[in-house]
């Protein structure tokens, strides 16, 4: 069964950038949807991205314009790159494969990152 991992997280100031990796352990991403989450302390898990098998993507408002999510198929991996980060964006980053799910931020251990004012 193939399970994404995330990586990539750690400090950034206000105004950084950050890419945040997703690979998968135990096959390939190639020909899924892959969904990228957030989740807060206390709150609910919220999708930020998705992409399909064949590069379509969408983007949840509040990253349009400052968000890009490219495919290495030499990696077998996908990044999700986000600039102009905010301390509001502080969260736990996760990654899934198929249809968007609530409780996707439950399935892997996600990767932690933290805005700085």
């Amino acid at each position: 069964q193939v399970q994404p991992v995330e990586s990539g997280g750690g400090s950034v100031p206000a105004g950084g950038s950050l890419r945040l990796s997703c690979t998968a352990s135990g096959g390939t991403l190639h020909g899924s949807n892959v969904v990228w989450y957030r989740q807060k302390p206390g709150a609910e898990c919220l999708m930020v991205s998705t992409t399909s098998p064949v590069g379509q993507t969408y983007f949840t408002d509040f990253v349009e314009g400052r968000v890009a999510i490219p495919f290495d198929n030499t990696k077998n991996t996908v990044y999700l790159w986000l600039s102009s980060m905010t301390p509001e964006e502080t969260a736990v980053y996760y990654c899934a494969l198929g249809n968007p799910n609530s409780y996707a931020c439950t399935w892997s251990q996600g990767t932690q990152v933290t805005v700085s004012a």
